[in-house]
């Protein structure tokens, strides 16, 4: 059916044009559907095109690709691709999100200082322009469009599928735990396990005051110690975050993890925001009676999140991953500490690659980086939102850094044009003719037009 879906969207694009391009376009799905907290308030002025691509189309081990539709989430990929012995090389944690938002927006994950970004693992894209034709672009059709569509934000088309690398999958994960008490310890462990020739399929690093934190390393493996097997998806196990939070007071430790619950590991607290919603959710009693029932879904608690609680999340919350280079880890969790005092944190490093499009390094030349996701209610004294989300926004363009869109950002547009580069996107603009049928990215993700 995905021919007939295809042509569902090309009609509506040209029943626009015949309208007389009135306003510009967006896809009709509902805000509160999305993984972020935040509400576009541009859906209500402009025209919405349904784009209802849900289904895993195809997946060829011979040439090693997954076809997928753009709402296809991660929950998906792995319940099809792991039973058959595959993944992706870089699979985000979080059930719901989608592959249309991880390329349109961006994906990390913990093997990503190996591979790269989610759009690195891309290789093509399928998309409905302005004018209301298909197109295919990949490194060799179309390149231009190719590398101009990561980052996006669905501002130069309708991305209609995506063809994916996939790899092969073992049954666990080993993970190793190295707990640190001291900042210096804590950087100086995670940049030597990231940057390790060999070994280390995925790095992380949870840290859990100013000066300490867990680094996590994971490989891939068929085989497993039997008294070491923690399968961490159950509802009735501790939250992860929790859970690595013992080994500050226990020491290294080894285990193995099945390879979907490692995955989704940050799925069933939501990293730790959901602390925040239910303060007992952790507490043993609640975990074997009511677990099977979180995390409530964020679209659910978008749904029905009153005005009242909206407003108090803007004031008291940050949800925030500011993508910076590795060798600057040490001041920028300074900068962090004093206008958060937000812990966890949680540190995913990746490879950013010297390739064309709005994100890449200032040096043009393949460079690590580090992802430092806050989320929660900082405890910074006199914390105010803004205030404090322009101090970090001002930190991160000074460093050649960036932020992921997802969330609120109050960068000017000429802050917002020095820190991603727009020169292709602005070509393929022109070349595309979007001017009338799509915003540019900072007139979607500018705080003036969310809820």
């Amino acid at each position: 059916m995905h021919d007939s879906k295809v042509k569902h969207v090309q009609d509506q694009v040209k029943a626009w044009k015949a309208d007389g391009m009135k306003s510009g376009m967006c896809t009709a799905r509902p805000g509160w559907m999305n993984i972020s907290f935040r509400r576009g308030l541009y859906k209500k002025t402009m025209r919405n095109i349904e784009v209802n691509l849900i289904d895993i189309l195809n997946v060829d081990t011979e040439r090693k690709i997954v076809r997928v539709e753009p709402l296809v989430s991660m929950g998906q990929i792995t319940a099809m691709l792991n039973p058959l012995g595959w993944t992706l090389p870089v699979l985000p944690e979080l059930d719901d999100l989608t592959v249309g938002g991880l390329i349109m927006g961006v994906g990390i994950e913990t093997s990503s200082h190996k591979v790269g970004l989610f759009q690195h693992c891309c290789v093509s894209y399928e998309l409905v322009l302005a004018d209301g034709s298909v197109v295919k672009c990949s490194k060799d059709e179309n390149p231009d469009l190719f590398y101009a569509v990561p980052w996006s934000y669905g501002t130069l088309g309708f991305l209609v599928s995506a063809e994916i690398q996939i790899v092969p999958a073992k049954k666990y994960v080993r993970m190793e735990y190295f707990p640190a008490k001291s900042r210096q310890k804590m950087i100086e462990r995670f940049e030597q396990e990231t940057n390790k020739g060999s070994g280390n399929e995925f790095v992380e690093c949870l840290v859990y005051s100013e000066n300490s934190g867990v680094i996590m390393t994971g490989n891939m493996t068929e085989e497993a110690e039997a008294d070491k097997i923690n399968p961490i998806g159950y509802f009735w196990k501790p939250w992860f975050f929790k859970h690595v939070e013992q080994f500050l007071r226990i020491g290294s430790a080894v285990e193995y993890i099945p390879l979907r619950h490692y995955y989704h590991r940050h799925s069933r607290s939501i990293f730790w925001e959901l602390q925040d919603i239910i303060p007992f959710g952790n507490h043993p009693l609640f975990r074997y009676l009511l677990g099977w029932t979180v995390p409530p879904k964020v679209s659910l608690l978008k749904l029905t999140q009153g005005e009242t609680t909206k407003k108090l999340y803007e004031k008291h919350q940050v949800i925030q991953d500011m993508l910076i280079p590795l060798g600057k880890l040490d001041e920028a969790l300074d900068v962090f500490h004093k206008h958060l005092k937000l812990y966890p944190l949680w540190l995913c490093p990746f490879m950013l690659y010297n390739l064309p499009g709005l994100v890449h390094p200032a040096g043009h030349q393949d460079e690590m980086y580090v992802d430092i996701g806050a989320y929660g209610a900082p405890t910074a004294p006199g914390f105010q939102a803004v205030p404090a989300t322009k101090r970090l926004e001002e930190y991160v363009l000074k460093v050649k850094g960036f932020q992921m869109l997802y969330a609120d950002t109050y960068l000017s547009e000429t802050d917002f044009r020095k820190m991603f580069d727009h020169k292709l996107y602005d070509t393929m603009r022109e070349r595309l003719q979007c001017h009338k049928a799509f915003p540019e990215i900072y007139g979607k993700i500018n705080r003036n037009v969310r809820d």
